[in-house]
C-alpha cells in the first residue's frame, strides 16, 4: 500500500499538484488519470523518485522514504518494478539478458538461478523459449509483456506502469490490461497505472484517482465510475459518443 498526504509540487510559477491526497491499495490496479497537463504524470514521478514533492508525506506500507537511510533506500529501489511508455528495452541485448539486468545489478544469484528466474518470469508473460530473441523480432506487444517480465523480476512490492497501452491494438492492449492485474493479484503487489486508455480504466479501474488542474477531483471504482454526477469526471471518461451510450445503458 501506498498513502500520499497533501502533496504539493510546483515548477517555478506553475502550481502542478495541490494538497493531493490517496491511497494506493495492495493487491488491486490503482488508476492515475486525467487530462494531459492535469499532473497526473507528475505525481507519477514523485512516487519513482524521478521528481522531490515541495510538500506532503508519502509512506509505502507505512515507510516515509524521506527518513530511510542511504541503505533502506536501496534496498526500497529492490522492492520497485517499473514498465515504460515504450517498453524501453536494451536494442543491443536479448530478450533473456534485458530480463536479468536488474538482477545482474543488485544480486549476488548465481547464473543458474537467475537464469531460473527469468524464465519462470517468461513463463509468466506467455513468451516461454523466447530468450534469444532480440528486440527488434518481437511485435509491440511481445514488447511490452518482456518488459513486464522485467519489471517483476526482482519480485517487487510496487509496480509503477506509465501507458501501458500506448501504441497497441485494442486486442493486445486488453491482453496486458489483464496480464497486469492478473499478476497484480497473484503476486499482492501494490500497482499503479497511468493511462489514458479509457477502456483501461472500465477494463481493470479497481481503485481510480482521477486528477484535474492539479487537484484530487474524484475517487473511485470502475463500478461507480458510471454513478457518478462529477461533471468534469464525465466530461473525461466519456467523452466519446461511444462511451456516452455506454454510460446511457448502465
Amino acid at each position: 500500500m501506498i498513502e500520499i498526504k497533501g502533496i504539493e509540487k510546483s515548477f517555478d510559477d506553475n502550481h502542478v499538484l495541490k494538497n493531493v491526497s490517496f491511497t494506493f491499495e495492495k493487491g488491486k490496479t490503482n488508476l492515475i488519470i486525467g487530462e494531459s497537463g492535469s499532473g497526473k504524470t507528475t505525481l507519477l514521478k514523485i512516487l519513482v523518485g524521478l521528481h522531490k514533492k515541495d510538500q506532503g508525506t508519502i509512506l509505502f506500507n507505512g515507510e516515509d522514504i524521506n527518513k530511510m537511510s542511504n541503505k533502506e533506500i536501496r534496498r526500497f529501489r529492490q522492492e520497485i518494478g517499473m514498465l515504460f511508455q515504450g517498453a524501453a528495452l536494451y536494442d543491443y541485448l536479448t530478450v533473456e539478458e534485458n530480463i536479468m539486468f536488474p538482477l545482474n545489478m543488485f544480486t549476488n544469484k548465481t547464473h543458474r538461478e537467475k537464469l531460473q528466474r527469468v524464465n519462470s518470469c517468461l513463463k509468466r508473460v506467455n513468451l516461454e523459449g523466447k530468450n534469444d530473441l532480440m528486440p527488434s523480432e518481437l511485435s509491440g506487444g511481445m514488447k511490452k509483456r518482456v518488459a513486464i517480465a522485467r519489471a517483476i523480476v526482482m519480485e517487487p512490492k510496487y509496480l509503477f506502469c506509465d501507458e501501458p497501452n500506448s501504441g497497441l491494438d485494442p486486442k493486445t492492449a486488453i491482453l496486458i490490461d489483464n496480464l497486469i492485474q492478473e499478476i497484480t493479484v497473484e503476486y499482492n503487489i501494490t500497482t499503479i497505472v497511468n493511462t489514458h486508455d479509457m477502456n483501461s480504466v472500465i477494463q481493470i479501474g479497481d481503485n481510480i484517482a482521477f486528477i484535474h488542474r492539479g487537484e484530487m477531483w474524484w475517487k473511485g471504482n470502475k463500478e461507480n465510475l458510471f454513478r457518478s454526477n462529477n461533471k468534469e469526471l464525465s466530461n473525461f471518461v466519456f467523452a466519446s459518443k461511444l462511451f456516452k451510450r455506454l454510460k446511457q445503458s448502465s
